[in-house]
């Protein structure tokens, strides 16, 4: 199975295990995302379209945009607003870009529709009249009508030219070829003048930007919106809530498998019991404010441990008790009394322990035959602070625990508190969730579960 296999299938866990607590975490995410919204009011944003007539270049146009949002326009147009607005307010609030067919969209954006539309008009008009300034235009009437005077002045050079070529006398000396040479030269120059100020003309009527009508009211906020800003809000707590599950389980260190949790405890696995799976399994109990609270989100159990697998009938379950009473039997080599030792809170492994006395006192355990079962009794201890009876009628401990809840620590801590109380640990027996299915026993199998004798086989 690969990496990614492995995070989905934790990440469906997570979903499943955690599903109230997720939710809840979401509705808080959107309450914060709405919190902001009510914090940062709504804005709105209005677009006008100046036109720039003629041909020009992308530089060009970006210089435009440049100069629309410049301090020269934005202090002008902040004097024409009024009511305490400056230009450098207006720089985080108008902002323009260069559009296809030589338009530029300058923006404005404000607390309500009405001001919004009323800046992004006032913005174009102020950016159109200082280009214009800046083109030369509006210098006055003189500077209008001079390239046309200067015309009507040349087209009179000319036909002066034109006539005193016609008086020259033509082709008969070298003089008057001469001075009809330096008449054509004239006309040449004066055409080339005329062409240069057409030229230079039109340059300067690009300068004539149109603003191309109101800019239109909006009829909706800004992003980020209120539902925006609720809906990133719950996206972004699920997200954090589900990265804090991966990350707290990729940093736990609890032995999961049965040999490293025997290691802990300092003694031999016996073997592994199966206990049908219920959904009050590994939940504390009582009914305290906290405890109802965990139990509402459904943190009270744990998400990470392995899904429950198939089991067999009850008669393939007993066989694994008796399995482990055997071992028992076996390592101790002859009926003894034994503490089982249960940590508390752990409601799989306490069922367990109650499955095993209930099978160990299927069989007369302190009779003169040695083929009997130890005669158990559960205890069960505090992980917090393990405190273990003192030995008494009792020969040793046997514990009794599931996977994946306890640390080694924790485990440690338990097998010292046995050593304080004087007590071997004998082996180690680790219960494990299964889902039952319906019992379809054979008429014998009472029979065949009664045998007594030695049993063999691994722990399954």
């Amino acid at each position: 199975m690969s990496e990614d296999t492995i995070r989905l299938v934790t990440i469906g866990r997570i979903l499943r295990g955690r599903l109230r607590l997720l939710a809840v975490v979401a509705v808080v995410g959107a309450l914060v995302g709405y919190g902001i919204s009510v914090l940062f009011p709504p804005r709105y944003t209005a677009s006008v379209s100046v036109l720039l007539p003629g041909q020009w270049e992308e530089r060009e146009l970006l210089t435009q945009t440049e100069i629309a949002t410049s301090s020269s326009v934005l202090d002008r147009a902040a004097a024409t607003l009024g009511k305490g607005v400056s230009g450098e307010e207006l720089r985080d609030r108008v902002g323009a870009k260069a559009a296809d067919g030589n338009i530029i969209k300058i923006s404005g954006t404000a607390g309500s529709p009405e001001r919004a539309q009323r800046l992004s008009d006032r913005v174009a008009r102020e950016f159109v009249t200082f280009a214009a300034r800046l083109a030369g235009e509006g210098a006055g009437s003189d500077a209008a009508t001079a390239p046309e005077a200067l015309r009507k002045r040349v087209a009179e050079t000319n036909r002066r030219i034109t006539d005193l070529a016609n008086a020259t006398d033509p082709g008969r000396s070298v003089e008057s070829v001469q001075a009809r040479t330096e008449l054509e030269k004239l006309r040449t120059t004066l055409q080339e003048a005329v062409k240069k100020l057409d030229e230079a003309e039109g340059a300067t009527g690009r300068a004539g930007l149109v603003v191309m009508g109101p800019a239109a009211r909006p009829t909706g906020e800004a992003p980020p919106t209120r539902v925006q800003l609720v809906v990133a809000g719950a996206l972004l707590f699920f997200v954090l809530a589900v990265v804090g599950h991966l990350a707290a389980a990729r940093v736990n260190r609890r032995p999961r498998t049965e040999p490293e949790m025997a290691a802990a405890l300092g003694s031999a696995l016996l073997g592994t019991v199966d206990v049908p799976g219920e959904r009050s399994a590994n939940r504390p109990e009582g009914g305290g404010p906290r405890v109802r609270i965990r139990r509402l989100l459904g943190v009270d159990t744990r998400w990470d441990l392995p899904t429950p697998r198939s089991s067999g009938d009850e008669a393939s379950r007993r066989i694994r008790y008796r399995r482990v009473c055997a071992r028992l039997r076996e390592e101790l080599g002859a009926p003894r009394r034994l503490l089982v030792v249960v940590p508390n809170g752990d409601e799989i492994a306490r069922r367990a322990a109650g499955r095993l006395v209930e099978e160990a006192g299927s069989v007369p355990s302190l009779s003169s035959s040695s083929s009997g079962y130890p005669m158990l009794r559960v205890v069960e201890v505090s992980v917090s602070r393990p405190m273990v009876p003192d030995r008494d009628a009792e020969s040793g401990v046997l514990v009794v625990l599931s996977a994946g809840l306890w640390t080694a620590g924790e485990l440690a801590g338990i097998a010292e508190a046995c050593a304080d109380g004087r007590h071997e640990v004998v082996g180690v027996v680790v219960a494990g969730t299964v889902l039952a299915r319906p019992e379809r026993a054979p008429e014998n199998a009472d029979r065949v579960l009664a045998v007594r004798g030695r049993v063999t086989g691994g722990s399954g």
